[in-house]
């Protein structure tokens, strides 16, 4: 890393957001952009793009001058356990409900931290599980089964 870049992980983190955020405006020119008061499908991306990568040169810049401490080791073990628990969530939305979906996928991503214990993991899987149901199901009314096919919902 250059000497000149004095806090690798803002460094890092503009640039994602940078190249997310132009991403981001470049796949919305495809669409048809409207005014502010009347909105086509590509201004939300559009506008939300260019924000990004503000914030993204914001810590481009600061990293040249604001201390800070060296990228540490990429995380493989915890960042597979936890797209596997979000797959795993995609999987059982249907077959297993949403009780059984938000359960396991709280249980998962909870399994990746070092400070993972079951006592406290269970309770919080339990309780999410039940938020998920309430909000998704009773308030907003989406079609989702709290308790799917395989488990005779």
């Amino acid at each position: 890393m250059p000497s000149f870049i004095r806090h690798p992980k803002d460094f890092w983190i503009g640039v994602i957001f940078l190249f997310i955020g132009l991403a981001a405006v470049v796949i919305g020119r495809t669409y048809t952009m409207g005014t502010a008061g009347r909105m086509g499908p590509g201004y939300f991306p559009a506008v939300l793009g260019w924000l990004l990568a503000l914030i993204g040169v914001i810590a481009v810049v600061r990293s040249f001058f604001r201390e800070g401490e060296p990228i540490g080791r990429l995380a493989v073990k915890e960042s597979a356990l936890i797209l596997s628990a979000v797959l795993l969530f995609g999987f059982l939305i249907r077959g297993g409900g949403v009780l059984i979906a938000v359960f396991a996928v709280v249980l998962g991503s909870a399994y990746a931290s070092g400070k993972f214990r079951w006592r406290s993991a269970v309770p919080l899987a339990l309780g999410l599980s039940i938020f998920a149901m309430v909000v998704f199901i009773q308030l907003l009314g989406l079609p989702i089964a709290i308790v799917g096919p395989w488990f005779g919902g």
